[in-house]
């Protein structure tokens, strides 16, 4: 099983474990995700989910780009295949990420549709896809929601990442902890967040969220249409195979 669900009372803990593969999500791994979160959302008893990641490197790689290479032209991307009920649509129970190692691509755009960000000291934040022919469009529309402009730009087009600590001064995460006491903070919080009223805590996550702006502000699927010609050029199957086969990437622009 590449998902772990603990339900602790009233948290839900969901775990991505691919650790040989970076916790990256396939198709499998994006549909068992989505179904915790469905089932979750409709099931009283789960008030706060906790979502995070085995091993120590990474919390999420985003997409497998082996899988992506699999899949062939035409095919949708995993990352979105299953889990867009909590990355892409306001989900309405909150949700602490707990971030114990990087959280690239479209791991970063998991680890943002969360609402309360626990990151583990050595963790990292970063937005690759251009160093792989690639456009992340949901991560990128996410992270121009909670950072200034200037560093949206830097991490959508170096492709390079940010630390935990620059992470938590730019507000992007709440707290930074040892890789030991990720887990139990993260519960810690999910916890006091479930003691309080259920209706009250959902009414306040939907006044707060609307109030930012966070869901209904983009258009996605016109974000989405608009970048489909990269997703399926040349330059996206080359970065993919330089990936897996340790090399440059050798892009012609098309």
């Amino acid at each position: 099983m590449t998902v772990h669900v603990e339900d602790l009372d009233h948290v839900r803990l969901v775990t991505i474990d691919r650790v040989e593969r970076a916790n990256a999500i396939d198709p499998e791994t994006s549909r068992i995700l989505g179904d915790a979160f469905a089932s979750a959302a409709t099931d009283d008893r789960v008030r706060v989910l906790v979502l995070t990641g085995a091993g120590e490197r990474a919390f999420c790689a985003g997409m497998d780009l082996r899988a992506f290479r699999e899949l062939g032209d035409g095919a949708p991307t995993p990352v979105n295949a299953g889990i867009d009920i909590f990355t892409e649509r306001y989900y309405p129970k909150p949700i602490v990420g707990a971030i114990n190692g990087a959280a690239v691509g479209g791991g970063f755009g998991i680890a943002l549709a969360c609402d309360v960000l626990v990151a583990a000291d050595h963790a990292r934040f970063g937005i690759p896809e251009v160093q792989r022919g690639l456009v992340g469009v949901g991560v990128t529309s996410r992270v121009a929601l909670r950072l200034p402009p200037a560093v949206v730009l830097e991490l959508a087009l170096t492709g390079e990442p940010i630390d935990a600590t620059r992470a938590l001064a730019l507000g992007l995460v709440n707290r930074v902890v040892p890789l030991a006491e990720l887990r139990a903070t993260a519960l810690g919080i999910a916890e006091r967040i479930a003691a309080n009223g259920p209706l009250a805590v959902r009414a306040a996550k939907e006044v707060a969220v609307t109030a930012m702006h966070l869901h209904d502000a983009v258009d996605l699927d016109a974000l989405r249409r608009g970048a489909e010609h990269v997703i399926r050029s040349a330059d996206a199957r080359e970065g993919a195979a330089a990936f897996l086969e340790r090399r440059p990437p050798r892009f012609e622009g098309r």
